[in-house]
């Protein structure tokens, strides 16, 4: 709570686990943002305030696993500050949750997403069915595949509540076997809550349950 455009209190915080854990989620990883000049909150705040969250939700749902991620956008400079800082790793891992805005190109993505590759980490491109160049021509994202990046899409494009192109964009990319993450994006309990568990249950009923089990295991 109260380091992004998220939840602002710890009681929104908690409303959204509550709707995670309805959902069936039993491990998450909370992933705020970092981007220059937008969100620039300090580790040591998100850490606090992401234990206090922790604390409060063990004794509601002591089954329940968190894990401290980030949502890291993009930048010139983002090889340096990921190899300084594993804090803005996902759980101070290889593993990067990448983030473009919707103003690059496709030689801006190919070229962030390689520098990552070649200094060692594994890009998980977040939401990429947001990114022109990447839904208007699939074959940029199994280009970003080859390279060796994973591909993450949320929920609730592929239920189709951000719209019929993203849907149609996402299950193509389901068919090809191209998606390996699908998250909720939570952000609130309104406009963008967590669809995790249904869009579960509609990956199993419409691709099987392997490609359900590649996704969500």
């Amino acid at each position: 709570p109260g380091v992004d455009d998220g939840a602002k209190t710890l009681s929104e915080s908690m409303d959204i686990l509550r709707d995670e854990h309805a959902q069936g989620v039993e491990n998450i990883i909370l992933t705020p943002h970092f981007r220059m000049n937008m969100f620039e909150t300090s580790r040591d705040v998100v850490e606090k305030n992401y234990r206090d969250l922790v604390d409060m939700a063990k004794k509601e749902y002591p089954g329940m696993k968190f894990y401290l991620g980030c949502e890291f956008h993009s930048n010139l400079d983002m090889t340096d500050m990921l190899r300084a800082d594993p804090r803005y790793r996902m759980c101070g891992t290889r593993y990067i949750l990448l983030e473009f805005s919707s103003a690059h190109d496709t030689g801006y993505i190919r070229n962030r997403t390689y520098a990552l590759i070649s200094s060692g980490f594994t890009p998980v491109i977040a939401h990429c069915e947001r990114y022109r160049p990447v839904y208007r021509h699939i074959d940029f994202a199994e280009e970003l595949c080859d390279m060796g990046a994973m591909l993450q899409i949320n929920a609730n494009s592929v239920l189709g509540m951000d719209g019929f192109g993203m849907k149609m964009f996402c299950r193509k990319m389901l068919k090809k076997g191209l998606v390996s993450f699908i998250g909720s994006d939570a952000h609130n309990t309104s406009d963008r809550s967590t669809h995790i568990g249904e869009c579960a249950d509609f990956v199993e009923k419409k691709y099987g349950s392997h490609t359900a089990r590649k996704i969500y295991d």
